[in-house]
């Protein structure tokens, strides 16, 4: 996949493309269990050690093959080291773990940060992964880090939760549009821009089986 300039015109603009063409995905992912318990407070801080441990699995992967591929077009229209989270997850389960040890990631996790790196092959499906997490971070992610302040009565200076910040990013309205922007000014063709969208998709069937593999281990994290 390289870009060029498409030689049919598209349907719709590529951002609006990715968030419509994986709506029922994204709705399914939001929708986990573990989440719901998690931000509900029915589940202990181990919990959400082990949800860190799997997410820095996928961001680790993500931003290996982004800094490998930041010089190709598609990527270096959205690549931003503002954004990369593997520091900040590394700090926050250093806060949350203190001298115990970490779990290990399980399968899924595993099977979701394979998927990013065979798309080293295709770097413009990284921009697929790219959005699907950090847009995400953005967007409903903060609502997520709002919750576990709430439930967890952490300290109001963010202490537990850098994963969530992106001040250095500024306003994320603004952030997002102008992103959103330089996703549309991609220059793909109408079997490029599915096959980007469909990259969508499996990113949150990847994240989905996460939420699931965390889920069937509740049990142990019940309060």
């Amino acid at each position: 996949m390289t870009l060029t300039e498409p030689t049919t015109e598209v349907e719709m603009p590529l951002s609006r493309a990715m968030r419509e063409g994986s709506a029922a995905e994204h709705e399914a992912a939001e929708g986990s269990a573990f989440l719901t318990e998690l931000l509900g407070g029915r589940l202990t801080r181990p919990a959400y050690v082990a949800y860190l441990v799997h997410l820095r699995v996928v961001y680790a992967a993500l931003e290996a093959s982004l800094d490998e591929h930041a010089a190709h077009p598609a990527v270096a229209a959205v690549h931003d080291p503002a954004l990369a989270r593997v520091a900040r997850i590394d700090a926050d389960l250093a806060w949350w773990t203190a001298d115990t040890s970490l779990p290990e990631a399980g399968p899924a996790a595993r099977a979701y940060a394979a998927r990013i790196a065979a798309a080293r092959d295709e770097p413009t499906l990284l921009v697929a992964h790219h959005y699907t997490r950090y847009l995400g971070d953005l967007s409903g992610g903060q609502v997520v880090g709002h919750g576990l302040a709430r439930v967890y009565d952490l300290p109001r200076r963010g202490e537990g939760l850098s994963f969530y910040s992106f001040a250095e990013v500024g306003k994320p309205k603004p952030y997002k549009d102008a992103y959103r922007a330089r996703l549309d000014a991609l220059p793909l063709g109408p079997v490029d821009q599915e096959a980007v969208v469909e990259e969508v998709r499996a990113a949150f069937r990847h994240n989905r089986a996460v939420f699931a593999e965390l889920a069937q281990l509740m049990p142990a994290w019940r309060v």
